[in-house]
């Protein structure tokens, strides 16, 4: 494991495992340096093809990489899942099998259950929470999966994220005290969005009360950390890192 990766600090049992990359670790070139994970991007075939192939070597299992669509489509995988099919959440019980969500910018969540018995992960930017992908993903534990936990990876902060009254009232319509997650930016008619507190409403609602990771600060900020952290909104050209979680 690169030390600059993340390791989820959350209480999870023995045999789930999970890790979130960084920019560290890989061999593509500027503007995608270093470990860049996707395959959309631009960068060279080869150089993403060794990143993947050495975050498959460090983690010992094999991330399964979706087409995400910014959907609410939830996927079973398994040993022969292919790479590039269309969901913006996954779920296994089956071992060595990960569940990888690629980002840079939008928020990566990551469940297991209390016994360990499954794993999911979810693809949560604006227009995924707003669908109901997190509700995708719990779905995938069954009609009554016990205790879940939840770990939030980094994303857009809430002092980065400017949106659209849109974007706040797609919110409000389900959840009229959704709008806490919202405070006015300097530009008229445009907002400040607090994308980990909105997974976290959600997640409560859903009865997911054990949250960990991103807290909304600029630690965990794409836009905030160059060095660390791929940024579209930032950077426009951009690489992707990606949060995966997975049964020993």
């Amino acid at each position: 494991m690169h030390p600059d990766w993340i390791v989820p600090d959350w209480p999870a049992p023995d045999r789930v495992q999970a890790l979130c990359t960084t920019r560290a670790g890989g061999v593509s070139r500027p503007p995608y340096q270093s470990l860049n994970l996707g395959d959309h991007v631009a960068d060279a075939p080869a150089d993403v093809a060794r990143n993947r192939a050495l975050l498959a070597q460090a983690v010992q299992a094999r991330p399964v990489y979706l087409q995400q669509v910014h959907g609410n489509g939830v996927l079973e995988l398994a040993g022969e899942t292919a790479d590039g099919l269309a969901a913006d959440a996954c779920s296994t019980a089956a071992p060595g099998v990960a569940c990888t969500i690629m980002v840079a910018d939008c928020l990566p969540v990551l469940f297991t259950d209390a016994q360990g018995s499954r794993v999911a992960a979810a693809h949560a930017g604006w227009r995924g929470l707003a669908g109901g992908v997190l509700t995708s993903a719990v779905a995938a534990f069954g009609a009554s999966p016990g205790p879940l936990l939840a770990w939030l990876g980094p994303c857009i902060g809430p002092s980065a994220f400017e949106v659209g009254a849109e974007v706040k009232a797609a919110f409000e319509a389900q959840d009229a005290a959704a709008s806490a997650c919202f405070v006015p930016a300097a530009a008229p008619g445009k907002w400040l969005a607090d994308l980990p507190a909105l997974a976290r409403r959600q997640l409560a609602q859903l009865g997911v009360t054990q949250v960990y990771g991103n807290d909304g600060s600029d630690a965990w900020c794409t836009v905030r950390n160059a060095s660390r952290f791929f940024s579209y909104r930032r950077d426009r050209v951009s690489g992707r890192f990606a949060a995966l979680v997975w049964l020993r």
